[in-house]
Parts: C-alpha cells; sequence; structure tokens
C-alpha cells in the first residue's frame, strides 16, 4: 500500500501560535462599504480580510503586496492555515 505524504512549506510550519480574527468583518470592506463572503486572518499582522470567493479579494492581495504568506480562515469551526506563495493547506 503507498503512503502519501501531507505537503507543507516552511511557511506553514513556522506558525505555531495561531492568529484569530478579533471580529468578524473585513477590515478594508469596511471602509469602503462592500460585502464579502469568507473572512482569513493574516497570521503575520493579525488584520482580517475577505477571501478569494468575495468581489474584493483582500486578503489575498494583502498576502502578495506585504509578502505576508499564510493566512487562517476566520469561518467559525474551521481551523487550517493556507499558504499564498506555496498554494498549500495545514489543518490544526
Amino acid at each position: 500500500m503507498a503512503q502519501f505524504k501531507s505537503k507543507t512549506c516552511d511557511h506553514l510550519t513556522s506558525i505555531s501560535d495561531v492568529k484569530i480574527a478579533e471580529s468578524y468583518h473585513c477590515d478594508e470592506c469596511i471602509k469602503t462599504g462592500d460585502s464579502w463572503l469568507h473572512l482569513r486572518t493574516c497570521q503575520t499582522c493579525g488584520t482580517t480580510l475577505c477571501c478569494d470567493s468575495s468581489p474584493n479579494k483582500h486578503a489575498s492581495n494583502h498576502a502578495i503586496s506585504h509578502n505576508h504568506p499564510v493566512a487562517s480562515s476566520a469561518e467559525p469551526n474551521e481551523k487550517w492555515l493556507w499558504c499564498y506563495d506555496h498554494k498549500l493547506i495545514k489543518t490544526y
């Protein structure tokens, strides 16, 4: 039987304390009065922004422009991290 190893990266393995959202809203959408679908919390600075399924895609734009590669889901009962650089997910 073949064994499969979970793919991971140094960005994901370096997270030991997951930052959680302080409030349930996109920090950028609030400024412009826009709406969001799901939220992600940056694991570098802690800001919570909207996902790629949302019209503005603030979380991925933030990851790229600030070089903050990892975000966690800010959705209730979801416990995973996403690396934007390597397109990998890790549950916790």
